[in-house]
């Protein structure tokens, strides 16, 4: 045995991923916050191309580059305070120097990663397939908080993800590659489909293109034959969310009580992903 190993054995390596996913969830809280401004940003210089004006002087400004710090009063971040989970209970959510609250969603996106880690390490071993389910998981808690947050599904978070699904199953890491590839196509199609049967019905838009790539995704990943599976789960997801909202708007609750459909896909993926074959299975033996 090797010097890593203790590394692989199944009662460290879900651990060691946990503790890994945790690290993940703390960068994917900034790009939660930093990528939709990274965009917009991106937009306001290409309009200032296009009206023929010089683009505005900004600082530098992406997922590395300022350090993180505090909204209220702008105070640097330090190591200590951005430990996983830990820094956030001792701070007792609150910024250090100005007492702000520090937003529930940053632990628990830290949270998630981490069991999404661990988990994956313990369903499927030391192997590709542990690190692409987590790497699937951990990116689609990213664009599903960032669509929650501003309606937007960004193409580099939801191409890289449908071309690493495919690359993965290259190998047949979950599927065979020809399935990954109608996957993709079928992801992206079936919702298209239905977004222009909407609109032609209603004159309205029902959903935006973002929600097709993220479908091609999760397709790339599991295979066309779980897209039933995933639009019949994000549909009853959805369906729960909205008698939720009814329910919050009769009681007058917060205003901004709204969801998107990118939550719901990442939902339905994440289920299809880990217990997608025993529930078709379980199905199937059913009829």
């Amino acid at each position: 045995m090797t010097s890593l190993g203790w590394l692989v054995q199944p009662a460290v390596f879900p651990w060691v991923a946990a503790a890994f996913g945790l690290c993940v969830g703390s960068f994917l809280n900034v790009v939660i916050h930093r990528l939709p401004k990274m965009m917009e940003r991106e937009w306001r210089e290409q309009c200032a191309e296009l009206a023929g004006e010089a683009p505005p002087a900004r600082e530098r400004y992406n997922l590395v580059v300022p350090r993180s710090q505090c909204p209220g009063c702008g105070h640097w971040i330090r190591a200590w305070e951005n430990i996983p989970l830990i820094s956030w209970l001792a701070l007792k959510g609150r910024c250090s120097a100005c007492g702000t609250r520090i937003a529930l969603r940053y632990p628990l996106v830290e949270l998630v990663a981490g069991i999404a880690g661990g988990y994956s390490a313990w369903r499927f071993g030391f192997s590709l397939a542990a690190l692409g389910a987590a790497l699937f998981v951990w990116t689609t808690i990213a664009l599903a908080a960032i669509d929650q947050e501003t309606g937007f599904l960004p193409d580099d978070l939801t191409l890289p993800l449908m071309w690493a699904g495919i690359l993965l199953n290259i190998g047949g890491t979950f599927v065979p590659l020809a399935e990954a590839v109608i996957g993709a196509a079928a992801g992206y199609l079936s919702l298209w489909l239905v977004y222009w049967c909407f609109r032609l019905a209603t004159g309205k838009e029902g959903m935006g293109y973002g929600d097709f790539k993220m479908n091609a995704a999760a397709g790339a990943f599991l295979g066309w034959k779980m897209l039933p599976l995933v639009i019949l789960i994000s549909s009853l997801v959805g369906l729960a969310f909205g008698v939720l909202q009814m329910f919050a708007a009769r009681r007058r609750w917060d205003a901004g009580f709204r969801f998107h459909f990118g939550p719901y896909l990442a939902i339905a993926a994440v289920i299809a992903l880990y217990w997608g074959e025993p529930m078709v299975r379980w199905y199937l033996n059913k009829l």
